[in-house]
């Protein structure tokens, strides 16, 4: 039986101003529903996710800003936080964690700069929404190992696009092992794409 992660209820304390700020952000907006004073709901889905947002009244007990460490995962850290800079986001550097992949919790440990090598997983930028609710970008270019079944997908054309460029960038360090011109390179960009999206061993 799949269950899937599709909404997550943020606490905040003003609606039109938390609405405002997300639609900011570029995130398509699926409802906004009143039903009197007592019940409304808005619901904002991240571009390209498959899973949203929702506020409102009547719809947690949490206090306002009380969630933290809301992932978002991009393929291109640098250009994910300059857009949402671009749309007047106070966002932060990029940093990694000085203990590996997973971060510490609020600013412990951050070391300025991507992950060494532009590891996978192991570069984040984050901002809070005006009610102080935390949000993490994650770069991940490569999935681990069982993180991904099924068929291969991409959320986007830009994600498409940046795993193109991954497996073009391969494929030509390939030709330069080989010494070999490869006339089957969409073959061989096909298997990168597919070995890289499902966390297996990349070809050579």
């Amino acid at each position: 039986m799949d269950m899937k992660l599709e909404v997550v209820v943020l606490p905040v304390a003003d609606i039109d101003r938390a609405k405002r700020f997300y639609e900011q952000l570029g995130w398509r907006l699926d409802a906004d529903i009143a039903r009197g004073a007592a019940f409304r709901i808005v619901q904002l889905t991240p571009p390209g996710s498959a899973a949203s947002i929702q506020f409102g009244v009547g719809l947690t007990t949490l206090a306002p800003g009380a969630l933290q460490s809301l992932y978002l995962v991009v393929s291109d850290i640098e250009a994910a936080r300059a857009e949402l800079a671009g749309r007047g986001v106070d966002i932060s550097e990029v940093f990694h964690d000085a203990g590996g992949v997973f971060h510490h919790a609020g600013t412990e440990a951050r070391v300025p700069g991507p992950a060494p090598e532009r590891g996978s997983y192991g570069s984040f930028a984050s901002f809070s929404d005006p009610d102080g609710n935390g949000w993490i970008l994650q770069e991940v270019t490569a999935r681990l190992p069982g993180r991904v079944a099924g068929e291969t997908t991409y959320g986007s054309a830009s994600d498409l696009s940046q795993a193109l460029q991954r497996a073009a960038l391969a494929h030509g360090e390939h030709e330069k092992r080989t010494g070999e011109h490869d006339e089957q390179w969409p073959d061989w960009y096909a298997e990168y794409m597919v070995r890289e999206r499902a966390g297996e061993e990349l070809p050579t």
